[in-house]
């Protein structure tokens, strides 16, 4: 019995190992550059280690992906719903998205830059999570309807809109999520 549990406690060992090892790469050289190769070098084991541990690559980047996940702080739009004033909502949910970006830049950098490298099933979440974004913080606002309005929230949802105006344009969190509250208020004919 202690043998059996000695192995099993190894085995649970290497493949957070193999986890941690995913994790980094994919934060340092992205997705579509990550390979079994060069993770079994930096988790210290073989190749077939690591096909022992995950059938394939995509079973490794949902293992890497929930373990990343599991150490963030992520947006909680269930806070975001107790808002039911439109602009106060949108401020309020754009402030927990973008500490989230700002956060986990490096890994969602490469993330989203290797968007074609991603398994279909993990794209296909990404935009289903930030559609919901959007349809939440839109939600309150008369006619949320309007595609002008729904195109400039999604817009204000995108890691790309804020990576630009605070990573390359060197505005704070507050005064980007300041501006794309100003502009969905203008879009939507609300007055700030």
């Amino acid at each position: 019995m202690y043998q059996m549990n000695k192995r099993a406690e190894q085995m649970d060992t290497t493949r957070q190992r193999i986890v941690d090892a995913a994790v980094a790469l994919h934060g340092s050289v992205g997705p579509a550059r990550t390979t079994i190769s060069g993770v079994a070098e930096q988790a210290q084991v073989t190749r077939l280690t690591v096909y022992r541990h995950f059938a394939d690559d995509e079973a490794l980047f949902s293992a890497c992906s929930s373990h990343w996940l599991s150490q963030q702080q992520l947006p909680d739009p269930s806070a975001w719903r107790e808002l039911s004033d439109p602009l106060e909502r949108l401020h309020a949910g754009l402030t927990d998205l973008y500490r989230f970006y700002r956060d986990g830049e490096s890994m969602l950098r490469n993330i989203y830059g290797d968007w074609a490298a991603l398994p279909e099933k993990h794209r296909t979440a990404i935009q289903e999570r930030d559609t919901f974004f959007r349809d939440q913080l839109l939600e309150p606002f008369p006619e949320p309807g309007g595609g002008r309005l729904r195109a400039v929230i999604a817009h204000a949802v995108s890691f790309w809109t804020w990576r630009s105006l605070c990573h390359d344009n060197g505005l704070p969190n507050e005064d980007a999520v300041r501006a794309m509250t100003d502009l969905a208020a203008m879009t939507a004919g609300l007055r700030r």
